[in-house]
């Protein structure tokens, strides 16, 4: 959870990576109006959905929330310290859209996000869908949050020529219940059925998507890109394959690389803390790691986390209601637990790790670090690389 200040720099990497990134491949120049209707006739729901049975990435609504000149978008880019965001080509609309997606039993839930779209652009769109990073505040949400840096990434994005989607995530957003944080199967879900839902909306506009994925993200949406990249790599997003990845700062190597620099000083005391009160909050309603709060944490955070983490607070009263380092937070034996994870956890972050391991991509992967990273260290890239 990085202060949205120190966010900037990061996301800057997040845009340029894709952006300016060669896109010969992807074809962003004007289809013809014979392509546009073909588009647009291959443009249909995903197979085998019907209202009856409301499955996943089912649109359930979509607003129109904001419209931006390209040079009021510029401005916004450099308002926000975007310092070498290349130019708007277009003006933009952005959408909230609400679909059906799963919860981390498998259930049926809802999630909120994020479509851009350039204006007078119609036909075969490529899509670059955006990986938020971490944020505990539901209303900091991209869909939600005029402010939001994810929404200016999203809207540079279609500003380009793309058309842009951007997942809020369970429990985020406009999503009900609590985020499950770091939680490779619902980053991805929520990710892919906001994809789906976005192929049945984009024609109402005259856009249709085209099956390659570009996909990046930064910090936790970083690590996501490698879970929505092995999805779409093994065809669990129906007719969208993956066109690229690039991951910015991501914790993709949870058990061996980022935990052990939690504890050898090399991520910041502060931010460890704040990371580990969400990861073990958040773990505990998926995975299982205490009984009562009191097995996990110190008195008198043990009457007050569950509460601080659960999506309502704001990041400046989550950082004011705990202490500056993990040692203060956790119990001795709990905080044992996470320097040598063993059982439960041990096996529930080896399996979150695989992300790095079981799949071989068969698109273009990049890498994006900052060597003087202190909340996510750039041996985790190494690691995964």
């Amino acid at each position: 959870m990085r202060n949205r200040a120190i966010r900037i720099v990061p996301a800057t990497l997040a845009i340029g990576a894709l952006i300016a990134a060669p896109l010969s491949a992807f074809a962003v120049t004007q289809p013809s109006l014979a392509q546009a209707a073909v588009a647009r006739a291959s443009a249909s729901p995903a197979a085998g959905s019907s209202p009856a049975h409301s499955p996943r990435g089912s649109l359930v609504s979509a607003v129109q929330i904001a419209k931006l000149k390209a040079a009021d978008l510029d401005k916004a880019a450099t308002d926000a310290g975007f310092v070498g965001a290349p130019k708007s080509r277009y003006d933009v609309t952005l959408y909230r859209l609400i679909y059906r997606t799963v919860d981390p039993t498998g259930r049926p839930t809802t999630a909120s996000g994020l479509v851009a779209l350039p204006d007078g652009r119609h036909g075969a769109l490529t899509v670059a869908e955006h990986l938020h990073g971490t944020t505990a505040t539901k209303a900091y949400a991209a869909s939600v949050d005029p402010t939001s840096t994810d929404r200016i990434i999203t809207a540079l994005f279609a500003g380009s020529g793309l058309a842009a989607v951007a997942p809020d995530y369970l429990g985020l957003g406009l999503g009900p219940g609590k985020h499950p944080y770091i939680d490779t199967d619902t980053e991805t879900s929520a990710s892919i059925d906001l994809l789906l839902a976005a192929r049945t909306f984009t024609p109402r506009h005259g856009v249709a998507l085209k099956r390659d994925v570009l996909v990046t993200g930064f910090s936790q949406g970083g690590r996501a890109t490698l879970g929505v990249g092995r999805a779409l790599t093994r065809g669990e997003a129906g007719s969208f394959r993956l066109g690229e990845i690039r991951g910015v700062a991501g914790p993709y190597d949870l058990l061996n690389t980022e935990l052990p620099a939690v504890f050898s000083g090399e991520v910041n005391p502060h931010v460890a803390t704040l990371y580990l009160a969400y990861f073990t909050t958040a773990w505990d309603r998926t995975v299982g790691l205490y009984n009562t709060p009191r097995e996990a944490f110190r008195t008198p955070y043990a009457d007050t986390v569950e509460d601080l983490l659960d999506g309502t607070h704001t990041e400046e009263e989550i950082v004011a209601g705990l202490p500056d380092t993990p040692a203060k937070l956790f119990t001795a034996q709990f905080l044992a637990s996470l320097k040598h994870p063993t059982g439960r956890l041990h096996q529930a972050l080896r399996e979150a790790d695989q992300i790095c391991h079981n799949w071989t991509p068969r698109a273009p992967v990049h890498f994006y670090t900052g060597t003087k990273d202190t909340d996510v260290v750039p041996a985790n890239a190494t690691s995964c690389a």
